[in-house]
């Protein structure tokens, strides 16, 4: 008698994906987000690999902010449809910020990419590639940065009407994650090891008025703050005008909450503020900066500032250099003005020419410099909680609380002398002290 054969499944194996993120944290998060969905899908996913075959689905989560963002997407999308059209590559599918802002005329320029989604179009790119949304994934990702750190996004969009800027164009109004949702994030970020948590948001500051008719990111911060295995919060993106003097409060009462504020202020005379729609004056600007530095001894401010905004004259520069080195930020980064479309000072006259925004920018940074040298002799001899980022050649390399991955100061410890964890915290004393690196030893 002739047994029954029983025919098995054909299982058909998913093509890889490839995701490429280009531009700030906020992408970063995005990427992590379309990440953990795929692979709840049971895709085969990979972030920025070189290694490329026939099959592979590339997806380029694109920057669209300002001119050299916006070229660099440019080049990469380029890339990848070339690799494409010399069968390198199967699909090739764009999304994010740039896509967003100028779908139109991408998909009439670059005709060989498979498709163009925008930055709140998840469930239709999981679709295009044969995956589901699945909602129960919410709050899992695929950390792109060390596990031991990650940006967390609280909020999207943004309401403010700073005439430069494009975000709300591409992002959409502000749109806060409830509480709840976020401390699940947390609960399951620190279960995977994570012990460091940088708030991200278009504006922070304007976090839970449309959820809750107020502003609530000190409630947050207590809330994530209490979840067991976060050892420090970081804030980034805090806007000047109506700044909760909570949140200085809620630093002094949380020792996980580290002293560190990133408040991008732009400019400081009065003509630029108001052009520029910020909403605040340069003696309220001073106030706030003063409020919270009076409030939390010792916080490390960083901001951001613009040279070469329409009408900037000579004096409006040299009055914002007389402030800088008077505020004496402790982290500052400087970026040329982008005449970007369809924003409200796209209407002005782009008149400073670029040389001279580029030398404008290039002196604020030397003042900054010898800022941070003056700050970094200051912490000779002082002993910091550090955590270790990386190994790099000779060096340990890790933060204090006072310093944000990627931007700011680094501490760098001799590994032929010392020995850490990737991912731990150690207790370093500062032997030497650079522009901007500090270098020391581990002390029990």
């Amino acid at each position: 008698m002739r047994t029954k054969e029983i025919s098995k499944p054909i299982l058909i194996k998913k093509p890889r994906v490839n995701v490429v993120t280009l531009g700030c944290s906020k992408n970063t998060y995005d990427s992590e987000i379309l990440m953990g969905q795929l692979k709840g899908n049971m895709f085969d996913v990979v972030h920025e690999s070189d290694r490329v075959s026939k099959d592979d689905i590339i997806v380029i989560n694109t920057c669209g902010f300002i001119d050299n963002a916006k070229q660099e997407s440019i080049d990469t999308i380029l890339q990848y449809s070339e690799l494409k059209d010399q069968g390198k590559v199967g699909k090739v599918i764009v999304t994010g910020c740039l896509s967003e802002r100028y779908k139109p005329e991408l998909e009439a320029e670059i005709t060989n990419v498979d498709a163009y989604f925008g930055t709140n179009d998840l469930q239709n790119l999981l679709t295009s590639v044969g995956a589901n949304y699945k909602h129960e994934l919410i709050g899992e990702r695929l950390l792109t940065t060390p596990s031991h750190f990650a940006y967390f996004k609280i909020a999207e969009g943004c309401n403010r009407p700073c005439s430069f800027c494009a975000i709300p164009l591409m992002r959409g109004k502000h749109l806060s994650t409830p509480i709840d949702e976020l401390v699940k994030s947390a609960e399951k970020l620190a279960k995977n090891g994570t012990k460091e948590l940088i708030f991200i948001a278009p504006d922070l500051t304007y976090y839970g008025l449309d959820l809750y008719g107020k502003r609530n990111l000190d409630e947050l911060l207590r809330r994530i703050s209490d979840v067991n295995g976060i050892e420090w919060i970081r804030l980034q993106y805090a806007y000047p005008s109506g700044f909760p003097m909570e949140i200085p409060d809620v630093m002094n009462e949380r020792s996980n909450i580290c002293k560190y504020m990133d408040m991008p202020l732009q400019h400081i005379t009065d003509n630029m503020l108001k052009s520029m729609r910020r909403g605040i004056t340069k003696q309220k600007t001073i106030d706030v900066v003063n409020e919270i530095r009076d409030r939390v001894p010792g916080i490390a401010m960083r901001t951001t500032l613009i040279t070469g905004y329409p009408g900037e004259t000579e004096r409006d520069f040299e009055e914002m250099q007389r402030w800088v080195e008077d505020t004496k930020f402790d982290r500052l980064g400087c970026f040329t003005y982008s005449h970007e479309e369809k924003t409200h000072a796209h209407a002005l006259v782009d008149d400073v020419p670029e040389e001279v925004k580029q030398a404008r920018a290039d002196a604020i940074m030397e003042i900054q410099q010898e800022i941070s040298f003056e700050k970094n002799q200051e912490r000779i001899d002082h002993t910091y909680k550090v955590l270790i980022d990386k190994k790099d050649g000779p060096y340990f390399v890790g933060r204090t609380e006072y310093d944000s991955p990627e931007v700011d100061n680094e501490v760098l410890i001799d590994a032929t002398v010392d020995y850490a964890t990737i991912g731990s915290f150690v207790n370093v004393k500062i032997d030497t002290a650079e522009d901007f690196d500090l270098y020391g030893h581990i002390v029990k």
